[in-house]
């Protein structure tokens, strides 16, 4: 019991007293911070331009933990990669970035989760150049999509009107035999009457052959 409170207390209690004063310090520091940011939007608003193809070259080259970050900053991932956002905010310090400098001191002294609200005003600012370049990138499909799409609708006009065309000429085509059918069946009848004739013409000398036997039977009969 003796070794505990001599020993182990003792340390334990060192240890909360710099966990308590380093959150001190850390919202000393967030408060400082917070009172300088219209500053900071005043120069970033000025330096906008120059920025925004060096800030994007650095977001390039940062890993996926970081963008993400970037996009949607939140505790737990800051602690999770205090080092790659320390990194990264040093990049931007490298280029002059409006509160870059203050975030970079207070975050390698305190780590960027306790400093989350300078570190994520920073990477606010930063994703205003992001979603602006993915809205470029997304823009262009969308066109390219689009005259795909007026393309096939030509293509299938042109289809639709050859399809007609064909359709048609099937219709002339199958219009075609009926009429030659018919002539047929006109000539079926002049044919029939012409043989009729022909047989009328041959039953006559036959006729005509019995009448004149029957009158010479007639007479040579004995008369009574």
């Amino acid at each position: 019991m003796g070794y505990w409170k001599s020993k182990v207390l003792p340390k334990i209690k060192k240890v909360f007293d710099k966990n308590g004063t380093k959150k001190a310090g850390a919202a000393e520091a967030c408060k400082i911070f917070d009172d300088s940011k219209e500053e900071y939007n005043k120069a970033f608003e000025e330096k906008k331009t120059e920025l925004q193809t060096k800030v994007t070259e650095i977001y390039e080259s940062s890993s996926t933990e970081v963008k993400s970050l970037v996009k949607e900053p939140n505790e737990a991932g800051l602690k999770k990669n205090s080092t790659a956002v320390q990194k990264f905010i040093e990049e931007l310090v490298k280029i002059d970035f409006p509160g870059s400098k203050p975030v970079s001191e207070a975050s390698s002294k305190f780590g960027p989760a306790l400093v989350s609200g300078p570190v994520s005003f920073v990477f606010e600012k930063v994703s205003t150049f992001i979603v602006t370049e993915e809205k470029v990138e997304e823009a262009t499909p969308t066109t390219t999509t689009e005259e795909t799409s007026g393309v096939k609708e030509r293509e299938i006009v042109v289809e639709e009107e050859e399809k007609k065309k064909e359709e048609a000429e099937e219709k002339t085509e199958s219009l075609d035999p009926p009429s030659s059918a018919a002539e047929t069946v006109e000539e079926k009848p002049a044919e029939t009457a012409t043989t009729q004739e022909v047989a009328k013409e041959e039953e006559k000398p036959a006729e005509a052959a019995e009448t004149s036997s029957a009158e010479k039977t007639a007479e040579e009969q004995p008369k009574p």
